[in-house]
């Protein structure tokens, strides 16, 4: 490490899903390559502890406990876990003594947020979705800048705290092998392909409608599907010209490359990333019955914005899943254009930037 960056220190804290890790990860190589020397604080064995794992950072668990709305009898006994994990945030920001955090949400990272901002250490954090999350709302009051991914949540966080970022992406994701990705799919060239995503969380409806409209889809397009672990149907095992993963790590980025339209759900990160990637998208949020209604605020933003199309998850069905990605396959440049022009681009830039600034 370069001796006069060395003491650029900086603490990352997220975790409960992916989604609240993965921007973390994909801001590593910028960190990086500008000196710091990063730290993670994430709970004793959440998934972040997992996937921290592959990057030879120094790690630390404390307790955590998550915030409900409902009743729950761990209402009683999670606050002492929050207290406990502020304590222990707070003993292990003292040893590292870093010049910033960057939280990336989840109830992890109420503690370490409100442990830095006792020890005067400024605090940026990141929403993804388009209303803040309770964990994100408990930590806003002590944060330095608010990172954003919509232009809606820009008007409903303080004026002099929100920054419209985008969420960062791996860098990786760009650069895809479009042949790579036919020869690993057993594809033909010169036939359109579809890429669908159905994600790990109420895939059922989206896996189903897509397998019922393989006899119109097939027609015209090939298509990709990553359906989710154990979600493999062996009826359509031998079918011509349609293949599914139930997931896929390394060869991703060259399937985004062979993609000419994304069908997929509507979590903020997956959507970022198809903005970055400038992938025209059909987006089937989850409804709000399955979630808290954030995807389907997601989706609605990137529809209004000219980036996406958007089928309601209780509208879904095999004809108009085909009639819609007909129409964006036959309308694709014209959301390629507006993807271009987005603000929300260049995210792991902005974000630095906010870094540099919040150590001077």
């Amino acid at each position: 490490m370069d001796g006069l960056n060395s003491s650029k220190k900086i603490v990352l804290t997220g975790g409960g899903t992916a989604g609240h890790v993965t921007p973390n990860i994909a801001l590593l190589p910028e960190l990086q390559k500008a000196g710091y020397e990063i730290s993670y604080i994430g709970s004793y064995d959440g998934i972040e502890k997992k996937l921290i794992a592959d990057y030879d950072i120094p790690y630390y668990g404390i307790a955590t406990g998550k915030f409900r709305r409902y009743l729950d009898i761990k209402n009683f006994t999670d606050p002492f876990k929050v207290i406990k994990g502020f304590g222990e945030a707070r003993k292990y920001l003292k040893k590292i003594k870093p010049d910033v955090v960057f939280s990336k949400g989840g109830f992890v990272s109420v503690p370490v947020v409100r442990a830095a901002a006792s020890l005067h250490i400024p605090c940026i954090i990141h929403e993804s979705d388009m209303t803040p999350g309770l964990a994100n709302k408990l930590c806003i009051p002590v944060a330095q800048k608010v990172c954003c991914n919509f232009p809606e949540t820009y008007n409903m966080l303080p004026p002099n705290k929100a920054v419209l970022t985008g969420s960062p992406i791996r860098t990786e994701l760009t650069k895809g092998d479009r042949d790579a990705a036919l020869r690993f799919c057993k594809f033909v060239k010169g036939k359109p392909v579809i890429l669908v995503i159905g994600g790990s969380l109420g895939a059922a409806s989206v896996n189903k409608a897509v397998r019922d409209a393989l006899p119109g889809l097939l027609n015209d397009f090939q298509v990709a599907h990553i359906c989710g672990k154990d979600k493999i149907d062996n009826a359509y095992l031998h079918t011509e010209g349609y293949v599914q993963f139930e997931y896929v790590k390394a060869e991703l980025k060259d399937l985004f490359a062979m993609a000419d339209i994304v069908i997929s759900r509507a979590g903020a990160n997956s959507i970022c990333e198809l903005l970055a990637l400038r992938k025209p998208n059909l987006l089937i949020p989850l409804s709000a019955s399955s979630s808290r209604g954030d995807q389907i605020l997601n989706a609605r933003s990137f529809e209004s914005q000219g980036f996406s199309m958007v089928i309601n998850d209780d509208e879904l069905s095999a004809e108009l899943l085909t009639e819609k990605a007909l129409e964006l396959y036959f309308t694709r440049q014209t959301f390629i254009d507006a993807m271009g022009k987005s603000h929300q681009l260049g995210s792991a830039k902005t974000i630095m930037k906010l870094i540099e600034e919040a150590l001077s």
